[in-house]
C-alpha cells in the first residue's frame, strides 16, 4: 500500500501554503501523479469560563466570502514549535485570556487525501483577561457562549468551522464522560 516518491515538483511556495505535483509510484508497479499542499499545521484552543461559557471569535474568512464563528486559532510558527505554546500565545492575541488547567483534545488531519494539514486542539479554564493583541491582519469579535448552546450550534450547522466543531464535540464528551468534572 505504500507509495514511493519518485519525484517532487514545487508549483506554488507562499506564506500559508506551498502547492506541490509529485510524481509516485503506487505498489502495484503503476506510476501517477499527488497533488500535495503542504501546510505547516496549526492550533485550536477552547478556553471555558468559570460559567462554563466557551470563548468564540468572530471573523470574516475571505475564501468562503463569510463571517465565522470559531475557537481562538492560528498556524504553527517557527522551527520544530510546540502546539500547546503557540495555543497559548494565539489564546492571548484573539482573546486577552490567560489559561490555566490546560489539557489536550488531540489532535487530527484537516484533509489527508490532498494536504499536510494537522491540527492539535487544546482546552483550558481562564484565569484572566487581559487586552488582546490580534495580528494585523485580523479583525476579530470576541463572545462568551454557554457550551450547551455552542455544542448546539455545531449540531445545528450554525458553527461551520471544522477545527471548531471537532474541538466542542471531543470537549462536550470529555465533560460527560468525566460527569464535569475533569479540571
Amino acid at each position: 500500500m505504500e507509495e514511493k516518491t519518485l519525484k517532487k515538483n514545487i508549483i506554488f511556495e507562499g506564506k500559508v501554503l506551498s502547492l506541490r505535483v509529485d510524481e509516485v509510484e503506487l505498489s502495484n508497479g503503476h506510476i501517477c501523479t499527488r497533488e500535495v499542499v503542504e501546510q505547516a499545521g496549526g492550533v485550536c484552543i477552547a478556553p471555558i469560563n468559570d460559567s462554563n461559557e466557551l470563548t468564540l471569535v468572530k471573523q470574516y474568512r475571505y475564501p468562503v466570502s463569510s463571517i465565522t464563528l470559531e475557537l481562538p486559532a492560528g498556524k504553527l510558527e517557527g522551527e520544530n514549535p510546540d502546539p500547546l505554546q503557540q495555543a497559548k500565545r494565539e489564546l492571548l492575541e484573539e482573546t486577552g485570556i490567560i489559561g490555566k488547567d490546560y489539557f489536550s483534545l488531540g489532535s487530527f488531519y484537516t484533509s489527508q487525501a490532498v494536504s499536510t494539514d494537522k491540527l492539535y486542539l487544546f482546552g483550558c479554564r481562564v484565569e484572566k483577561i487581559v487586552k488582546p493583541m490580534p495580528d494585523e491582519d485580523e479583525i476579530l469579535e470576541v463572545y462568551n457562549i454557554p457550551i450547551v448552546k455552542a455544542l448546539n450550534m455545531v449540531l445545528s450547522g450554525e458553527i461551520m468551522d471544522a477545527k471548531t466543531q471537532i474541538a466542542i464535540l471531543k470537549l462536550h464528551y470529555k465533560m460527560q464522560d468525566t460527569q464535569n468534572n475533569f479540571f
